[in-house]
């Protein structure tokens, strides 16, 4: 028996790769074709699912014809209610055996595997997403033992099925443990860590592959089903790159444009005077976001990096803008932190190079890592060397912890490693954005943005 499997895995809502991958799913699948997601395929950086709560990302998989997708974290990140809407109105089964509401329920729409059947082949596919740790609280949700609930579902389903495909957003290296932990397994579609395998892997018999990301590529497996046991006959991942797009994807993505974009204009608020964005020099808009995360965190220093924004607000904010503005789903974040490690971070901050470097990092949107902003400082320097900081008036001392209000990309050392060094981290379930929503529209927290806490020497003692 021949069975052909299509898929991709991690595209984080790269609609215009998209479009070309389901050109060549058109051109790849036959009869004996189905067709499979490996999770965050549903990245809410993007207009079209923020403005109609990812159900444009269920019409843009529904029109594929996709058989299965299993839940990555970026399913999750925009609230469990819009996971459960997305869920339970898709006709294509939403997979994860291990991820359950924090009171321990099931979310609706949600399964834990599904029998597929194809040519009278029976195809047990289950899914696993991946433990956010420290996040899991805040996101509502909680995980269980992935290994544990893969074996759990393998046993619930004995001799109702031929072979069993797992759709793992857990990461490769562990998919290879898994390989050779649970020998039910027959095929791994691998995700999480965004590895491109140029063809499948066989670990101890089980037939493991990844498609890499962004929709850079397509996975293709073809396998043969002999006495109970899967065969590889050929496999490969194929370039989008110079693949033509398909019509019908462009004309749903354009018609939730223009939905989204309707129910993400209406007004939030308008600013008196522009909170405008740089990523070297010091700006309102950033500094904003500071007072803000001290705010809302109750410490005594509020920090962020400018990169986190892409521009200004110069009147009118909508949620629309909002996204724009700070696409980035990281999470105010406190901890304690050394006077030190500070010091450390804004003297890198005044290198011009260090504010231009890639920001690239887990949940970050934006592309440079900027300038650091604080709040409840105030920093001399002479361009080069920081020569002395003040904390809320008094004189920053290298040996003693502060209470720092961050974000998520900060705590973890992203752009100035030295930050990592802090303890007792504590998360909140909001994002950095907002931060601006919040307050943007609060007049006294907009005009204390436009005052200085980076003071050149020169200017301070004449």
């Amino acid at each position: 028996m021949r069975l052909k499997i299509l898929h991709k895995n991690d595209i984080h809502s790269n609609f215009e790769n998209y479009k070309k991958i389901v050109t060549l799913i058109n051109l790849q699948k036959d009869e004996d074709t189905i067709i499979l997601d490996g999770g965050d395929f549903a990245d809410f950086k993007s207009i079209e699912l923020q403005g109609t709560r990812g159900m444009a990302a269920i019409e843009l998989l529904a029109s594929a014809g996709y058989d299965a997708i299993t839940i990555g974290n970026n399913e999750m990140f925009n609230g469990i209610d819009t996971l459960e809407l997305m869920a339970s109105s898709s006709p294509i089964p939403f997979i994860s055996n291990n991820l359950l509401k924090k009171d321990r329920s099931s979310i609706n729409g949600v399964k834990p595997s599904v029998i597929l059947e194809k040519n009278g082949l029976r195809i047990l596919i289950t899914g696993s997403s991946p433990d956010m740790g420290v996040f899991n609280d805040g996101l509502g949700i909680h995980m269980t033992d992935y290994s544990k609930a893969i074996k759990e579902e393998i046993y619930k389903n004995k001799g109702k099925y031929d072979i069993c495909i797992l759709l793992s957003h857990i990461g490769t290296f562990a998919d290879e443990s898994l390989a050779k932990e649970i020998k039910e397994i027959d095929i791994i579609i691998s995700a999480h860590d965004h590895k491109l395998f140029e063809q499948a892997k066989i670990i101890d018999q089980t037939i493991m592959n990844s498609a890499g990301n962004y929709g850079e590529h397509i996975g293709i497996m073809e396998l043969d089903i002999l006495d109970g046991k899967v065969h590889l006959v050929h496999s490969e991942t194929i370039s989008t790159k110079d693949i033509k797009e398909s019509e019908q994807i462009e004309s749903i993505l354009r018609f939730n444009k223009e939905r989204a974009i309707e129910a993400l204009s209406k007004p939030l608020y308008t600013v008196e005077h522009p909170l405008w964005h740089d990523v070297v020099e010091e700006n309102p808009i950033s500094n904003l976001i500071a007072d803000g995360l001290k705010d809302m965190l109750g410490t005594e220093i509020g920090l962020i990096n400018s990169g986190i924004c892409n521009a200004g607000i110069f009147h009118e904010m909508t949620q629309k803008k909002l996204i724009e503005i700070c696409p980035s789903p990281l999470n105010p974040t406190s901890f304690e932190m050394q006077g030190k490690y500070l010091k450390e971070a804004l003297e890198q901050s005044l290198d011009a190079q260090i504010c231009l470097a890639d920001g690239r990092g887990p949940g970050f949107r934006g592309r440079f890592v900027g300038r650091l902003h604080a709040s409840g400082l105030q920093i001399e320097h002479d361009g080069k060397k920081i020569h002395a900081i003040y904390v809320n008036g008094d004189l920053l001392e290298g040996e003693r912890w502060y209470m720092v209000g961050s974000s998520d990309y900060l705590q973890r050392g992203s752009g100035y490693p030295c930050l990592m060094n802090n303890r007792n981290e504590k998360y909140l379930a909001e994002e950095i954005k907002d931060v601006l929503r919040l307050y943007g529209e609060k007049q006294d927290f907009c005009e204390e943005s436009f005052l200085h806490r980076w003071k050149e020497v020169s200017k301070v003692r004449g």
